[in-house]
């Protein structure tokens, strides 16, 4: 699936992932392939990438790797919304 994630100043990130997990208002939320679509405001935490890497440099400088065994990438945001509809995402956030 493919995941964009943007801010008012740059791209953080566009590329395919396997799955991305979302700080949301009642709580961490976790979107994989083929999810239904959905459009949820994001709160202050962490947006989580579940991909092998990030090969782009431009995009990896963004981000901290969690866990080297899953290949869990994260950034941090203070708040966003989440659009997600046939394996696209747009991530707005700052």
């Amino acid at each position: 699936m493919n995941i964009k994630i943007l801010t008012p100043e740059f791209v953080v990130f566009e590329g395919e992932v396997d799955s991305v997990l979302l700080p949301g208002k009642n709580g961490d939320f976790h979107i994989m392939k083929n999810h239904a679509a959905i459009v949820s405001s994001l709160v202050n935490g962490k947006v989580r990438l579940f991909t092998k890497e990030i090969a782009n440099d431009n995009f990896a400088k963004f981000f901290t790797k969690e866990n080297e065994k899953n290949s869990v990438f994260s950034y941090q945001i203070n708040s966003g919304v989440v659009e997600f509809n046939n394996d696209k995402g747009i991530i707005l956030c700052d």
